[in-house]
């Protein structure tokens, strides 16, 4: 394997860490905009845009691993396909969550019912985080993947 292939393989690994970082800002942020906005009807649709970008980009992260990487993981390496079929039933809950999130924004529900949604989210979306880096970095680091990095991690 030349220098330039292993840099690459590893930069999967390394994407996989910067999606999960951006990924938490943006609900850092969500976070932030809600604290902010007890206070007035502008801070609201600020939230909708905030809730709208996280959620829409969680999802679209958790779609493109589905479809695409998981898929080459598992035929790459077998023994790993409990583990996949775990980060997906994750990624089932997450998007479950989400959509409750986002029908309490829509139903304007007060800030503190949505901040329970917003913990929630972040709670499940960590350990997930978590356990897909200590099962799947080291994976990434050696997986031969041909593919777009949006295509497989999602728009981020």
């Amino acid at each position: 394997m030349t220098e330039g292939e292993k840099a690459r393989l590893i930069a999967w690994s390394n994407e996989m860490r910067a999606v999960h970082e951006r990924l938490r800002e943006a609900l850092r942020a969500t976070r932030a905009s809600l604290r902010e906005g007890r206070c007035g009807e502008s801070a609201t649709r600020e939230l909708l845009l905030f809730c709208h970008g996280f959620c829409t980009a969680l999802n679209g992260h958790h779609e493109s691993e589905d479809r695409t990487l998981f898929p080459a993981i598992a035929a790459a390496y077998p023994d790993l396909r409990e583990t996949l079929r775990q980060l997906e039933q994750d990624h089932s809950m997450i998007s479950h969550l989400l959509t409750g999130l986002q029908a309490s924004v829509d139903r304007s529900d007060p800030p503190d019912t949505l901040e329970q949604h917003l913990e929630g989210i972040a709670a499940v979306m960590e350990n997930h985080f978590r356990y897909e880096e200590r099962r799947l970095l080291t994976v990434l680091e050696t997986l031969t993947l041909d593919r777009d990095l949006r295509e497989a991690l999602g728009p981020l």
